[in-house]
């Protein structure tokens, strides 16, 4: 069966590539359970010197990587390069904080005794990776998981392949064992099958909701561990101390960035009542200038969404807001190529919004975004929560310990005070509710990449 990438920017066929088959799929699995016992009897210094010389190979290639980036799923060529920098950054410090986090864990002295806990690792960890950010979603898990000792087998997005190519270019240059870290073109149901089969004892997967589902099921009948990151529709709260120019600027990159296709990206504003114009104002004036166009061409800051479908999907929220009382502040006219059944699709900003709204409830994945007004700190925490959501939220303020405050009160991951959409390798990166389980990122991810074996010593006497 032959998978074919169609490209956003001109809705060409990119790339096609044969999906493996059954007999592919279980020769990978072999050589990886062959391959994964010599990998973790390696010093942990030699695996980490081998990943940072692959890292070294990948920002080396990066302006390839980038115009690949860019014809695969319509990033801006302008933005593009930045996923390079991300990447190196966060397997760097993954790497760097390898040796401590991997150690031995020693316990209280006791006499007669040497007692201490090991980090060994999972054995084969399952990386589905998306195709929004597929760089930096895909080093969160591969990169740790191969300096914890494990075997990696990595299934990319059909709208990203090039990526897990890429990938294995580079692992394999700098000298990775064969069998170590493997990539397959795969079919949803041959995905899954791996899954259950049980082989991988770790399933790393980022994507939608009811692809978590999916996998969970799966997992659940091969009692076997997962680790889901499933998108959110995720707030912020500009309170009354906000600086609002800095604010509106923030928000409108993180609403906007990446055609706002990101699972952290800003979908939702609530603003205090006294500054709440203000905002607005400031909001849509920005908005107002990103250019919609071929990505590929320098000066375009906004590029297509991934998929006319996509883009649709987010005007019917808009239009259906609209109908049920919201007003779209955006002239969306003023941008050419914004047309139904294009990817290409304008920043829009919706006010006189409420919950009962889908386009404030649902995920959007476009550069949307609703604003409402409130009264206190307490109004915004319950709008916040109130979504089958948390994956992060950001509070917009001068004041560091009410946003600590604000911030203990909210259901989410990750609480941001004057950033937003950004994730910092030496934080766990974690989700709430439908955002998903698990961990990436941080010294809590080698925990989820390794089990702890007990060793209880009962010295000679």
């Amino acid at each position: 069966m032959i998978q074919r990438t169609v490209s956003p920017v001109d809705g060409r066929v990119y790339v096609e590539r044969e999906l493996a088959d059954r007999a592919r799929i279980e020769r990978a699995l072999e050589a990886a359970e062959r391959a994964q016992p010599a990998w973790r009897a390696r010093p942990v210094e030699e695996r980490i010197a081998l990943l940072n010389r692959a890292v070294d190979l990948f920002v080396a290639d990066k302006e390839r990587i980038a115009e690949e980036i860019t014809w695969q799923m319509g990033r801006p060529i302008r933005h593009s390069p930045g996923e390079v920098a991300g990447f190196e950054e966060r397997a760097r410090y993954m790497l760097e904080i390898a040796p401590a986090a991997l150690s031995d864990v020693q316990v209280e002295p006791k006499a007669g005794f040497r007692r201490f806990m090991r980090r060994e690792p999972v054995g084969l960890v399952f990386v589905m990776a998306p195709w929004n950010y597929p760089y930096l979603t895909a080093v969160n898990a591969i990169w740790p998981a191969l300096a914890a000792g494990n075997a990696v087998l990595l299934k990319h997005s059909a709208q990203t392949p090039l990526c897990a190519e890429r990938l294995q270019e580079v692992l394999d240059e700098a000298g990775l064992p064969p069998g170590v870290f493997q990539h397959l073109h795969l079919a949803h149901a041959d995905a899954l099958a791996i899954v259950k089969s049980g082989r991988a004892r770790l399933v790393a997967f980022t994507g939608s909701v009811r692809g978590g589902q999916a996998v969970q099921r799966a997992a659940g009948e091969a009692f076997i561990a997962t680790n889901l990151e499933l998108g959110g529709k995720d707030p912020a709260y500009v309170r009354e101390d906000a600086d609002i120019a800095f604010a509106a600027e923030q928000l409108v990159d993180g609403a906007c960035f990446n055609a706002g296709q990101s699972c952290c990206g800003i979908e939702r504003i609530y603003v205090h009542e006294k500054r709440y114009d203000d905002f607005v104002a400031a909001y849509v004036e920005l908005a107002s200038q990103y250019v919609l166009d071929d990505p590929t061409r320098p000066e375009t800051t906004l590029g297509p969404m991934v998929r006319p479908e996509a883009a649709d999907f987010a005007r019917g929220q808009v239009e259906e807001a609209v109908r049920q009382g919201a007003r779209a502040l955006i002239d969306t006219s003023k941008f050419e190529r914004d047309r139904p059944g294009s990817p290409y699709m304008a920043p829009q900003a919706l006010v006189d919004v409420t919950h009962e709204m889908r386009v404030m409830r649902e995920e959007s994945f476009a550069p949307v975004v609703g604003i409402m007004k409130v009264r206190s700190d307490e109004e915004a925490i319950a709008l916040m929560n109130d979504s089958p959501y948390g994956l992060t939220a950001s509070v917009w303020t001068r004041d560091a310990e009410a946003a600590v405050r604000i911030g203990h009160a909210l259901d989410t991951g990750t609480v941001y005070m004057n950033r937003c959409d950004y994730l910092d390798p030496a934080l766990a990166w974690v989700g709430v509710k439908d955002s998903g389980r698990g961990v990436s990122l941080s010294r809590l991810a080698y925990e989820h990449l390794t089990r702890p074996k007990s060793f209880h010593l009962r010295l000679a006497t």
